[in-house]
């Protein structure tokens, strides 16, 4: 399988959490994954960006059910660079 993106996110957008799921491609060996959950209050989701930023990650998927996806795309912690 190709690697089309070398560091991403999958985010799983519940009501009351997020889960994470950051995939780090390496050419020297196999992906690694790593799986966080984070709440949907402002302060966890800028943990939530956070981590994504020392993590690397250049892009970002979601799944959401109903409406609960808005806060977080409209977050913009998580779509600009942080430092």
């Amino acid at each position: 399988m190709e690697v089309v993106h070398r560091r991403c996110c999958g985010l799983d957008v519940h009501k009351k959490s997020v889960v994470a799921c950051v995939v780090l491609s390496d050419p020297s060996g196999p992906p690694q994954r790593e799986v966080r959950t984070f709440g949907t209050f402002t302060h966890e989701v800028l943990a939530l960006a956070d981590w994504l930023a020392e993590q690397q990650v250049t892009h970002v998927a979601l799944e959401s059910t109903g409406v609960y996806w808005k806060p977080i795309v409209r977050h913009e912690a998580l779509f600009a660079v942080r430092g």
